[in-house]
């Protein structure tokens, strides 16, 4: 009994030793610039995710550095722990070009700041040894690494997280583009049955005998729901799975998620595994009734959103993707329009497991209202782009919360025609995952671009850069009209906003000026969704921008190097008031606030008191005297004209009862003379 208990006790050590591991490296990294040559080059000591722009964006300067960096890491191999074993070093996205060394050795180069890639390192590590990782790193412009422009900083270093992963000498390859070697591809789904195609692609080496595949389904509480094993004679294994009355991801109403675990068996030992989430869906967008989830109409709105955040960049934390989808969750979006590169997993992981839906896209960008190009139609950077694509698509292909693959945003035509190009990229991306749209965010009204994608997005700033705010129903009806045969989004609307920045007169500001009312921004926003709410057949309406970015081509509003557009600060400390007329009309939970209270300095004692509310009637007091109470209109607003205020300061409350809960906002006006 002793001796079967010690080889039950060996078998178990053997099976934990065999599975994958996956250790992140982000501490004790050495830093400098490439440009010090010098033996004895001054380093600094840094964590990953790292940037070295976060000091030229608080300087909001125009030529902030694009340069190369040199990231050095010295870690040790345990002959015991690593021998028999295969070694990848995984980096999250390293900005732009990347060429990675292992003891002076190259093991590889990557293109592009915004897709992970990996490289094997078995042969060049030396177990028993200390063993030094090199990673140049360089944001440098390049003519073949996309973008070639953009309203928004390239911020350049290893500026998402690395990790080491270690698996059998046969394993489900990490070397497919990055991926995870496993893709879930839901051929048939409906509330009856749910058919679940698996791929899953291997490295094998010389003795991959006796293998097997298990891929097994397990519910939201962990329960097995199926399973199905095959044998494994090739690099590419293929099953399927049926799911009889499936849970069906639902958005935010339900975003269910089951889980499927592909083991890797050889001799009936798992040697790999890995887990995927699987969000059971399906939909449509139709030219006149919008975009339907699961056979029923889903309203998408939402923002465009950048990975900025004031402090760190684009080298951003977890902490930070929490902040962010707790923002987005707080106003009520229901999509996410994920500007203008592929973003990190946490964002994906977010929302699969809050239910909002993506529009992921490659940053194939061009300079919309500024001088240059997008596409220089050289063979380089068309193969760069097609490599972006395939990453894209394979790294995020089983999250569920992804619905729509862009192509690209705002390209001009007065360079290289770069149409046949995207009619290729749209090939491609069909081929990859016939299972989701393509989509284009166009800037130009014209059909030059209708044909590239499934479905299109057209960037409108009416009441920003010229125009009327009701311009963008006379437009959307006029494009509607004309393209009736064409699901249309509006992919980008907003106007800026400095929240130091106030006025009682509406007057159109200058965009490019550096006075940005925050009133003026509010009023955009209250006449844009007015009306875009009228009409369905806008598939998605995304505000540009969740949040203030750094763009060193801005020197407008209260900072240079700032794009002011957000409805959230840039540290996101502060929620503009057009955030909170979204979150009236977006957000079923009880809410009153008091707009426009930062403009605390007044010189008219008559003036505009403006409340967002989704509560059944406010009531408003002034220095502790009732004004009246009154009832939201139909874009969740109320507004008292010719309040009288006295002179010095002035309390200002309003309250109101929503779902049994008493709600109340207050702040003060000074009236100065």
């Amino acid at each position: 009994m002793r001796y079967i208990s010690l080889l039950f006790i060996m078998f178990l050590g053997l099976v934990a030793q065999a599975q994958r591991t996956t250790q992140s490296l982000h501490d004790n990294w050495q830093f400098y610039f490439a440009y010090d040559m010098q033996q004895n080059a001054k380093k600094s000591t840094v964590q990953i995710p790292h940037t070295w722009n976060v000091a030229d964006i608080a300087q909001g300067v125009m030529d902030y550095k694009r340069t190369t960096g040199v990231y050095l890491k010295n870690i040790q191999f345990a002959k015991e722990a690593y021998s028999g074993k295969r070694l990848f070093l995984y980096f999250e996205g390293v900005n732009s070009f990347a060429q990675v060394f292992i003891n002076k050795k190259l093991a590889g180069e990557h293109k592009g700041g915004y897709t992970a890639f990996n490289f094997e390192i078995t042969d060049l590590v030396e177990l028993g040894k200390e063993n030094q990782i090199m990673v140049l790193a360089s944001n440098a412009f390049r003519t073949d690494i996309l973008p070639l422009t953009g309203d928004f900083n390239i911020m350049g270093g290893i500026h998402r997280p690395v990790h080491l992963i270690v698996t059998d000498k046969n394993c489900i390859t990490p070397l497919d583009y990055a991926s995870s070697g496993v893709y879930l591809k839901q051929t048939k789904v409906d509330e009856q049955n749910a058919l679940v195609d698996i791929t899953t692609k291997f490295s094998l080496q010389k003795g991959a005998n006796n293998l097997s595949l298990k891929n097994s389904v397990y519910d939201a509480l962990n329960k097995l729901v199926t399973a199905a094993e095959i044998p494994v004679n090739t690099d590419i294994a293929q099953t399927s799975i049926q799911i009889t009355k499936p849970q069906l991801w639902n958005g935010k109403a339900n975003p269910y998620l089951y889980k499927v675990v592909t083991t890797l068996y050889q001799n009936g030992v798992a040697i790999d595994e890995v887990i995927q989430p699987l969000g059971l869906r399906y939909f449509s967008v139709d030219p006149e009734k919008g975009f339907l989830l699961n056979g029923k109409y889903l309203d998408l709105y939402g923002f465009g959103i950048h990975e900025d955040v004031e402090g760190r960049g684009s080298a951003l934390l977890p902490s930070d993707f929490q902040k962010t989808m707790e923002l987005v969750k707080e106003v009520g979006a229901t999509s996410l329009r994920l500007t203008h590169y592929p973003h990190s997993q946490p964002i994906y992981n977010l929302a699969d497991s809050t239910g909002i839906v993506l529009w992921s896209e490659i940053p194939f960008v061009g300079p919309g209202g500024y001088t240059g190009t997008g596409y220089n139609g050289s063979k380089a950077l068309e193969e760069h782009g097609v490599e972006v694509l395939k990453e894209m698509i394979r790294q995020n292909y089983n999250h569920p919360s992804v619905f729509f693959w862009g192509l690209f945003n705002e390209l001009k035509l007065d360079y290289d025609n770069p149409i046949p190009y995207l009619e290729k990229l749209n090939a491609i991306a069909k081929a990859e995952d016939p299972t989701r749209l393509t989509v284009c965010a166009s800037f130009l009204d014209n059909d030059k671009f209708n044909t590239t994608s499934d479905i299109i997005g057209w960037n409108k700033y009416y009441g920003w850069y010229g125009g009327k705010f009701t311009d963008i129903g006379v437009w959307a009806d006029k494009m509607h009209k004309e393209y009736p045969q064409k699901a249309i989004s509006v992919s980008e609307y907003g106007a800026g906003a400095g929240t130091t920045m106030h006025t009682d007169v509406l007057k159109a500001p200058s965009s490019t000026g550096k006075f940005h009312p925050e009133e003026w921004q509010t009023a955009f926003h209250e006449e844009h969704w007015k009306e875009m709410k009228k009409r369905p057949f806008l598939w998605g309406k995304y505000i540009w921008v969740f949040a203030d970015f750094s763009s060193s081509i801005r020197t407008e509003g209260e900072k240079n190097g700032m794009n002011d557009k957000g409805l959230v600060s840039y540290d996101r400390s502060i929620k503009k008031d057009a955030f909170y007329f979204y979150k009236a009309n977006w957000n079923t939970e009880p809410m009153l606030y008091v707009a426009e209270k930062r403009f605390v300095e007044r010189k008219n004692a008559a003036t505009q008191i403006k409340v967002f509310s989704n509560l059944p009637e406010v009531t408003l007091m002034i220095n502790g005297k009732k004004i009246s109470t009154q009832k939201p209109n139909e874009m969740k607003t109320i507004v008292w004209n010719n309040v009288q205020l006295q002179e010095g300061k002035n309390t200002i409350e309003v309250s109101g009862t929503g779902k049994n809960k008493k709600q109340k906002d207050t702040c003060t006006f000074n009236v100065v003379k």
